[in-house]
């Protein structure tokens, strides 16, 4: 698996949005992956739904699926970094 491109965080400043209220939307953003994550483990991808199309329509259905799940990781690694960004900022403060 590739490495997640580097993530262009903000600056957290007194003009800017607060520390706060960022921890808190990507907190929650981080959550509902983590929910699709394992909706999507629970979701049916069967052999017998897909051997009516012929030889390797399971194990492409089964690649793609693995790709979805890489690409709710990626979006979740941007979502952390941002989470932590801001719980960073916050953790200064102190």
């Amino acid at each position: 698996m590739e490495s997640p491109a580097p993530v262009t965080l903000p600056t957290i400043h007194l003009n800017g949005t607060g520390a706060k209220g960022l921890e808190a939307e990507y907190r929650a953003v981080r959550l509902a992956i983590d929910d699709a994550v394992l909706m999507l483990e629970k979701a049916t991808c069967n052999a017998r739904d897909f051997y009516p199309q012929g030889p390797g329509a399971y194990e492409k259905a089964r690649a793609e699926r693995e790709q979805a799940f890489a690409n709710l990781q990626l979006v979740a690694d941007y979502v952390l970094a941002w989470e932590y960004c801001a719980d960073e900022h916050l953790n200064a403060r102190q």
